[in-house]
């Protein structure tokens, strides 16, 4: 099958799993210019050298990949992004159907409206979900764990106060303060200053992960993959300005290896169609209501069989039900 065929094959599928948009479509000459982006990317990444992933922590709410010894016992936690050595090989640009739905996104996003926010307030977001632990005991055995994940957030807008975490009824006081933010540890301030053209916030993200994931580096996860993973976190945090996230879906859209799945389940039970990006044989998934196009939720699900179950096993899923502005930390929306 050649490009074109195939490209013909996938506004038809597209055309099937999705319902008509109610927005016009992107411009001709935009995505003309993304395809040449992509393009560009997927030769790049085709003379990158192969890569392995260092263990890291990272922020959403306990969401990580890590070892730790607890009462004798070794534990590893699978976070959203994480994979195991593997040789890349060539990867096809984001299929039509992705683009049309992370557009789609895109323009319902652009359609909230922006919220005048001041120095005293907080971003909230709540969450439920749950993370996989694999546990192994005294004995030398092997142990799959779920971890709850639900969680309630109050982050500083401008990171000048400390950031407020309610789990199981029980508040903390997150050590620190975020300050200005980072892409690690978003503030609405630090969303607010992102580039809004897709192409230079792409960079900006790539740049960033190219410190750690690039050639050099013993990252297995690759700049492509730390960059979906990056903007799924952003995202999940419920509290970028509008303009921002449709950025962001826009910018996921120039992402070789983003494909559509059909049918997906967030941890709040909630069915919808999600876009998502296969790695090491584990696709993440970002879920999207069919109607709205809103974001739901993110999930992880193995495509291989693994120590950590078998191909189509769940073992990560974190669902946003609950996001807003809100005047002081403790507030709901």
């Amino acid at each position: 099958m050649n490009p074109d065929q195939r490209e013909h094959a996938e506004r038809e599928q597209a055309s099937r799993i999705l319902p008509s948009p109610p927005w016009p479509e992107p411009a001709p000459g935009r995505v003309e210019a993304r395809r040449a982006h992509l393009l560009g990317e997927i030769n790049r990444q085709t003379r990158s050298r192969p890569f392995r992933t260092p263990l890291r922590v990272r922020r959403s709410w306990g969401l990580a990949l890590g070892t730790a010894a607890v009462a004798g016992a070794s534990i590893v936690v699978l976070g959203l992004g994480s994979g195991s050595p593997a040789a890349p090989g060539p990867v096809r640009p984001a299929s039509a159907a992705s683009v049309q739905l992370l557009e789609r996104a895109a323009l319902a996003a652009a359609e909230t409206p922006h919220a005048k926010i001041r120095s005293g307030q907080y971003t909230y977001a709540k969450t439920v979900g749950h993370t996989s632990v694999l546990s192994e005991t005294k004995a030398g055995d092997m142990e799959l764990l779920r971890e709850d994940e639900g969680m309630e957030e109050w982050t500083s807008v401008d990171g000048s106060e400390q950031t407020l975490q309610r789990k199981n009824g029980n508040d903390v006081l997150v050590p620190g303060t975020p300050g200005r933010g980072s892409l690690n540890s978003p503030t609405y301030t630090f969303l607010d200053a992102l580039p809004t053209d897709p192409e230079a916030l792409l960079k900006l993200i790539r740049d960033d992960a190219e410190k750690n994931h690039g050639d050099g580096s013993d990252s297995t996860t690759g700049p492509d993959q730390e960059a979906f993973v990056t903007i799924g976190d952003l995202l999940r945090t419920g509290g970028a300005p509008p303009d921002t996230t449709a950025a962001l879906y826009r910018a996921a859209a120039l992402i070789p290896g983003v494909d559509v799945v059909p049918e997906a389940v967030d941890a709040a039970g909630r069915h919808g169609i999600a876009v998502a990006r296969t790695h090491d044989g584990e696709r993440i998934e970002w879920i999207f209501d069919r109607n709205t196009a809103r974001f739901l939720g993110e999930r992880t699900v193995l495509v291989e069989d693994s120590a950590w179950g078998n191909s189509g096993a769940v073992v990560t899923s974190v669902a946003l039900i609950g996001s807003g502005i809100v005047d002081e930390a403790g507030l709901s929306t």
